[in-house]
Order: C-alpha cells, then structure tokens, then sequence
C-alpha cells in the first residue's frame, strides 16, 4: 500500500502504476537520500503515456520493444517522484550514450527495474559522488549454479560451496545484484568498463545485510585494485534490492 505522505502529494500515475511508498527500505538508512518504488504492468503501459505524464521518450526508446518501453517509463516517473520529494520540483534523467541515466545538474541517482518492480534513488552531489541501486528476483538453485561461475570468484564459489543447498540461490542472487550496484555506482566516476570477475565480497556474513566489495582491477587512479566499498542489501517483496552509495 502507498505511504499517505506519498500518496497524497504525488504526480499522478498511468494505468496500471501503483506506487509502493518513500520508506527507506533498508537497514541501514542512507541520510541526504529519496527512494521511490512502484509496481507496473508492462501491458498497460503505452506509447502515447509518455506524453501524457511529462516524459519524453528519447528515439531510442521509441523504436524499443513495448517491454523496454514499459520499464523505462516506469523508472522515470520513480526518479521524477523521488526528485521532486528531495529537491522540491521534479526532475527526470535523460539517457547518455551508454543508455544509462543521465542525471540533471546537482543530482546523483540510480534507476533500476525487475519484472514489475521499478524504483529510484536520488542525492544530492554535496552528498554522495554516486549511487548504484540494483532489484532481482531471487534465483533458484538450478540458475544459481548455472550462472555461478561467470559472477562468483573463486573466495565467494568457496562461500557457496559452505551453504545449505537452499541458500545458495540467495547468495548468488545476492553477489550479482551487489556487482550490478558496484557497476552502476562506479561507471559514472570511472568510465572503464568492468565485469563480475573485477571485484568480489571482500566481508560477507551470512545473517547480516551489510557487505564490503573489493576491486580486483585497477579502474583509475582514485579507485585501484584492492579499493573497498560498502554495500547493502534487503529484501522487498518478491525481489532483492542492493544499494552501493559512494
């Protein structure tokens, strides 16, 4: 159910959006930031929702798959909700050669989409450098061991390998979404491509939502191999999200 604040001071929504609430969703609760989630049906959503809810549709977007469509809109009218709950006015990211969000001046944010969850987070840039958020529907074990080996590095396969069989979908789950948000947090600064192999869990304790990520390549001069960050992640329905804010 929407939270009442959000609720009731909200840009209204397409057909087939409902929004979730603004309540931080995880344990540890990151200051200075806004988070925004909605569920959406991809088949309800359409082409002329764009304009009609103040999103421009860039021509890539346009000549995307309905499916495509449908999630980038509902990502954008996250980021647009969750920066008019921060900055006071709404804001929407457009899309940079990368296809990633390309964030107004002054902001830092991510946007991230699975299945039919959608949310946003933004900052201000006097508070963070950037942020990477990540949603996953959790993996079950035939996945899990199918994808293992090309997200998990040798420390973290030895840390599936000491799991009961009914976790191990949960923890890889759990280290794709993280390297998602490490990705998404650190592109931006860096501009190097880097792949799940490049970093790895350097803490990680089973019953806790906190972790530390350490980078296995040097990715620039500020962020060498051996560079720790911290993550978290939590549980929201159906799906995993993570979150890396640097």
């Amino acid at each position: 159910m929407p939270s009442s604040s959000i609720a009731d001071s909200m840009t209204p929504l397409p057909e087939g959006c409902l929004v979730l609430d603004d309540r931080c969703p995880w344990t540890t609760p990151l200051p200075n930031t806004q988070w925004v989630a909605l569920q959406f049906e991809r088949a309800r959503l359409s082409k002329g929702d764009f304009a009609a809810h103040g999103i421009e549709a860039p021509f890539s977007i346009r000549q995307a798959a309905p499916k495509r469509r449908a999630e980038f809109l509902a990502g954008r009218l996250c980021a647009r909700e969750a920066s008019k709950r921060l900055m006071g006015s709404p804001r929407i990211p457009g899309i940079d050669e990368n296809k990633a969000p390309l964030w107004p001046q002054g902001l830092v944010g991510s946007i991230t989409h699975s299945g039919t969850l959608a949310a946003a987070i933004v900052a201000s840039v006097h508070h963070y450098q950037s942020i990477g958020l990540d949603a996953e529907a959790m993996m079950n074990i035939q996945r899990a061991e199918r994808l293992a080996p090309r997200i998990l590095t040798p420390v973290e396969r030895d840390w599936l390998d000491a799991l009961p069989l009914e976790r191990r979908g949960a923890f890889v789950t759990q280290v794709f979404s993280l390297k998602e948000s490490l990705f998404k947090a650190l592109f931006p600064l860096v501009g190097v491509r880097f792949y799940f192999q490049d970093a790895e869990l350097a803490q990680w304790e089973p019953e806790s939502s906190q972790v530390s990520l350490r980078l296995r390549k040097n990715l620039s001069l500020a962020w060498p191999a051996g560079s720790r960050v911290q993550g978290q992640y939590t549980l929201l329905g159906s799906h995993l999200l993570s979150v890396i804010a640097l």
